[in-house]
Parts: structure tokens; sequence; C-alpha cells
């Protein structure tokens, strides 16, 4: 049958054990492209193959990370972070997709087809790494953290611009093909050698129902205008994105490319993206959002090695730097505000932002935060309420219990301004919250009047 996928030997890496179990994967996934076409019975054989074909790849990913773990492969972690991905974000995704079309035949042909892909994939990179045939394409990923925090962006940017809930159904995309694609490439630099580029990629759908459905456009394909439309509206996501980078305002155009799928497949096998992520925007279209930008990975400045023959040198001018520090802080005292984020990104974004005018020390949790405060109050909190483990209101209400902190001004950081959020926000009496995703100069146009007047005007 024409739509079978076949399984070629060049998927095979050399580990009979895991190369039998790949294959009784696409055999499955075969055994479901049967079952769909059945008449009658189809839609129930179809679901009892697909939770077939869920726990089998449950099971074999368990048996694959063992066997690894059993000849001491390096690369261990990073490669159960891929699979966890595909089983806690990818495979619910196109789960719900299923349940939500009553396994239309266009979802199973998705959820057959981003499974096939992944898996080909997958076996072709990561686990011919396990046997030194290739080197592993996710050994350059940005932190977890960061990429959580990235995430976050792009949600909530996608529901602000389009009104659309989405959710990242893979953080280790493989460049995999979606449907009908447009393959966009946006290249920027910030000076020296600092280079970001950005690979977008969206379902043809989605476009139409995003930029199509804003501009009033009564159509069921691309033409011209609105692929033109789409280029302006992704370079001003893009845009926004990168503002939450430190030095993101920082970062010019320079170059703009829209590709066929076998330009974007080149540079996506050839470069090693630091970001990666697949999304699902429910029934309106699949997009990813990467990053190739390797710089993004560097830990910064590094210090002088303190030799015998230069520790003398090297501790006078510690020595000196310290002094002239303290002295122009006590030339010109400035504020301080602590910023509390469990994203590192938002965490160096605001340092950045606000290092000029303020003294800025960071805070990663609600604990951390009152540890800091203990040992050098600030002047302003700038507190994420999105917090794990103690999120902004439980630190809040810590902070007010103590009675040498509660006068501390607190604004909320939130990346969402839906009305329930603001007025849960608001209840709480902080000072104000901001807008995580505004302009930098909004930001520190609303951080200046607060000290100036002693409140927000606009709360926000």
């Amino acid at each position: 049958m024409e739509n079978h996928f076949e399984w070629r030997d060049e998927f095979n890496i050399g580990v009979d054990v895991i190369d039998r179990e790949h294959q009784r994967l696409f055999k499955i996934i075969n055994k479901i492209v049967t079952l769909k076409e059945e008449e009658g019975n189809g839609q129930w054989a179809c679901q009892e193959g697909v939770k077939f074909f869920k726990g089998h790849t449950v099971k074999h990913f368990a048996d694959e990370e063992a066997y690894m773990a059993s000849i001491q492969y390096g690369g261990l972690e990073q490669h159960r972070q891929i699979h966890r991905s595909f089983r806690e974000h990818t495979l619910p995704a196109l789960e719900q997709e299923l349940e939500r079309t009553g396994y239309a035949t266009d979802a199973v042909d998705h959820f057959l087809g981003v499974c096939a892909g992944w898996l080909i994939g997958h076996t072709l990179t990561e686990d011919q790494a396990i046997t030194g045939e290739q080197v592993s394409k996710w050994e350059h990923l940005l932190p977890s953290e960061e990429v959580a925090a990235l995430k976050k962006v792009i949600i909530q940017l996608v529901f602000d611009m389009f009104q659309l809930e989405s959710q990242m159904v893979s953080d280790a995309y493989g460049g995999e093909k979606f449907g009908r694609g447009v393959y966009c490439r946006l290249v920027y630099g910030a000076g020296g050698e600092k280079r970001q580029e950005i690979l977008m990629v969206f379902e043809e759908k989605l476009l139409i129902n995003t930029v199509g459905k804003v501009l009033g456009l009564q159509t069921n394909k691309l033409d011209t205008m609105l692929v033109n439309a789409a280029r302006y509206t992704v370079r001003q996501f893009v845009g926004r994105v990168m503002e939450h980078y430190p030095d993101g305002e920082d970062y010019e155009l320079k170059e703009e490319n829209l590709l066929t799928y076998g330009q974007f497949r080149k540079i996506f096998q050839r470069e090693k993206p630091q970001v990666s992520l697949l999304f699902n925007t429910g029934g309106a279209g699949y997009f990813s959002y990467c990053v190739i930008a390797p710089h993004l990975l560097e830990q910064g400045e590094s210090a002088t090695p303190l030799e015998p023959e230069n520790a003398m040198e090297e501790v006078e001018k510690y020595l000196a730097k310290r002094e002239k520090k303290e002295a122009q802080e006590e030339a010109n005292p400035r504020k301080k505000i602590l910023v509390v984020d469990d994203s590192a990104t938002i965490r160096q974004a605001m340092k950045k932002l606000l290092g000029e005018e303020y003294r800025v020390d960071m805070a990663e949790s609600g604990v951390a935060a009152i540890r800091a405060i203990t040992l050098n109050r600030p002047d302003l909190v700038l507190l994420d309420y999105e917090m794990p483990v103690c999120d902004g209101k439980q630190t809040l209400e810590m902070l007010r219990s103590e009675g040498a902190f509660a006068d501390i001004p607190v604004i909320f950081l939130t990346g969402r301004s839906d009305p329930e959020l603001v007025r849960t926000l608001l209840s709480l009496k902080p000072a104000g919250y901001l807008l995580k995703y505004l302009k930098p100069d909004d930001i520190k146009q609303k951080i200046g009047r607060f000290f100036e007047t002693g409140r927000m005007t606009d709360r926000s």
C-alpha cells in the first residue's frame, strides 16, 4: 500500500536490541494505517492501535536508556530528555488532536506522519550517536530553564497577537515536515561576531487562520499579499521575542529569506540549534521556532588565572577595581532593585536593562529572595508571579509577615495580561505589575516613574 512506511537498512544502528524495536514500532505504525482504512470498526481499532503504539514506545525508551546506561554512554541525560519531551509533550498533543476530531482521517494521518518522521530523524541522528556514527544534534541546547522561559514568552505572544491558545509539543524539534509549510529565515547581528539565526516554520493553514483573518481575507490558500503580510508579522513576532534576551535590543535584521523545505533541512542539519521548539495551536495549525546562536551558551568574561608570576599584580588590580567601584557608589548612590524570577534569561535581561541606573541584585526563587532581602534590603522588588514551588503570591505573603520587610514595595512581573489574572494580581495589593513583554524603554520608564511618584499610574 502506497501510504505504508518502509523500514530501510540505513535506519539500523548496529545494536540488535534497539534495531528490532525500531522495526517493530514501524510495523505498529503500518498496522494503524491499515486499521484506519477499515470500515465499521475502523475508529475503535485505530484508537486501540494508538494506545498500543504509545505503550510500546514508552517501554522502548526505557529499554534504550537502560542499554545506554549499561555502556556508560556520555549522552544519556540528553537522550533521556529528548525521550521525555516526545513522551510528555508530543504524544499527548497528538492524542488530544485525535480525540478532539473524533479520530478524523487527517488527524490520524498527522499522528502517523509525525511519529514516523520523529522516529526516522531520531534514529538517524541521536540513536546513531550511541554507536559513535553521528554527533548528537542536541549537545548545544540552552539550559532547560532558559527554554522554559522562552516557551512562556512565545505562548503569550501568540495569544496576544492572534488570541490563539498554543502549547509546546516538543523542545527537540528535529526539522520534520508537518503539513504544507512556509519556511522563514531571519538573521540578526549585534556588532562583532554576535549573530542570531531564527528559523520559523508555519503550517500553511496557520498563516491563513491568523494573518489572513487579521487582513480580512476570504481565502483558503496563500497568495502574494498574504505571504508578504506574514513576513512582516514574523519580523514583529521575532523582534518581540528577542527583547527578552539580555542584549536583544542591540540586534538588527541583516538578512531575510523564504526557504524551500530542502534549503531549510540543509541549514538545520548543518547547524546545531540552541533552541528548537514545536508548537500546536489547537485546530489552527503547527509552527516551530528555532534559534542558532552559539554565543548564547557563553559564560561571559573569564577571570585571569592567578599564577606565582602574576599574583601580586592581579591582587592589586582587583583591590583597585573594588575601591573604584565603592567610591563610585558612594558618590552616586543608586536605588536598589531585587529581581526575583525563576528564568535566568529574565533576570539577566532586567539586570542589563536597569543596571546603569540602579543597583540590581537577582534571586531565582521566593526562598532565595527572602535570603537576599535579609542580607541587602532593596528599595523595590520585581517579583515573578508564576514561579514553581514558592510562587509570587506566597513570596509576597512571606515578606508581609516579616515586620522589617512589610513596607518594601513589590511590583509583580507577569507574562500574561488576561483580565482574570490582572484582577487576581491587584487583589493582593502590590505596588503594581509589569508585563514582561513590554518594550525595554517602557519598562525603564515605568520603574523610573514609580521611584519619582511612589506609584505606577496605570498599574502596568
